[in-house]
């Protein structure tokens, strides 16, 4: 039998090729042991054993070793990616995003990190729609607006404008029996619809002047200014 090498070279070399041949149980177990003998120094290592973690479902480790290569400023954007991924199959939301959050800011324009933070914010948005709380859905999609990416961008301020469209249409329609009955509840209620409104014109106005090309943004624009009588 035969002890296990002590060397850092060879526990690297050994990794390397362990890696070459996808075998990444091994190179996990070869990179970890070499970077704890070298106290996490190699940037390069710590991200491929991130990548091996990874691949071997250890979520935790992978998110720590892509962890040093971002403190280390190696191959920063994929250490975010990376990192964000590991949190995400660990199913935890606050650390996937704030990773998210932390990536735009040291990666600014990443087209990945901006569409995984996009994504994330405008289905959070969602949610809070469907649940009917228009502040929180608004705080999430405004959340979206963040990144420079025109698309994302776009697609959170429709997402905005159409919000509040359907909150002054749904007051409206709940108001529409009181405008006999109660003309003052009435009066008051058609001025909270037509503050959403307005609300939604001037989001889907940012839409259209930062996608002209997208002609739907336009036509929703005028079907909501139609409505402020």
């Amino acid at each position: 039998f035969f002890a296990q090498t002590t060397d850092p070279n060879q526990l690297k070399n050994e990794g390397n090729d362990a890696l070459n041949a996808k075998n990444y149980a091994v190179a996990f177990e070869k990179y970890s042991e070499y970077l704890k003998l070298t106290n996490n120094q190699d940037s390069v290592t710590a991200y491929n054993c991130g990548v091996c973690a990874d691949n071997i479902k250890k979520y935790k480790e992978a998110a720590d070793y892509f962890d040093i290569a971002i403190k280390k400023n190696y191959n920063l954007a994929n250490a975010y990616i990376g990192k964000s991924a590991a949190y995400r199959d660990m199913k935890n939301n606050q650390e996937y995003i704030a990773t998210l959050t932390e990536g735009i800011k040291a990666v600014p324009g990443n087209a990945t990190i901006e569409k995984l933070y996009a994504i994330y914010y405008l289905k959070e948005g969602q949610k809070f729609q469907q649940a009917g709380n228009i502040e929180k859905a608004e705080e999430n999609y405004k959340h979206a607006t963040d990144v420079t990416s025109k698309k994302w961008k776009t697609d959170a301020l429709y997402s905005l404008g159409v919000l509040f469209y359907n909150n002054g249409a749904d007051v409206l329609r709940k108001a529409t029996p009181l405008a006999s009955s109660n003309k003052e509840k009435y009066a008051s209620e058609k001025a909270k619809a037509d503050a959403a409104f307005k609300k939604a014109v001037d989001y889907l106005g940012e839409a259209v002047t930062l996608s002209p090309n997208r002609t739907e943004i336009k036509q929703m624009q005028d079907q909501v200014k139609a409505m402020i009588k």
